[in-house]
């Protein structure tokens, strides 16, 4: 089975937390990042000033943040399906990371 692999072309910020993304076939999607801010790696671009650093990495041609946070270019191409996928799983994250914290205690 073949899989297509796409690319980010480039982004313009859409509103906060949000960044409409264009891929290298032409295809733009707005990806509301909002819902999947949650956990170690995600929850601190809910500071919209961790969000807005984000930039456009040149090797791996996809949307990076200065914590290592980052996305597939393939899930942002799909985001009308996998967002909301994602966003199921980061209310788990959410609670992961409390657990944790409270082990930790």
């Amino acid at each position: 089975m073949k899989h297509p692999i796409h690319f980010v072309q480039s982004f313009e910020h859409a509103g906060p937390w949000t960044l409409l993304v264009r891929f290298e076939d032409g295809v733009s999607r707005q990806v509301d990042f909002r819902p999947v801010l949650h956990g170690r790696l995600f929850g601190p671009l809910r500071a919209l000033a961790v969000f807005n650093q984000v930039r456009l990495d040149p090797e791996v041609r996809t949307l990076v943040w200065p914590n290592g946070a980052d996305f597939d270019p393939a899930t942002l191409y799909d985001w009308p399906e996998e967002g909301p996928l994602l966003a199921a799983r980061a209310s788990e994250w959410e609670t992961a990371g409390t657990l944790a914290g409270v082990r930790a205690q």
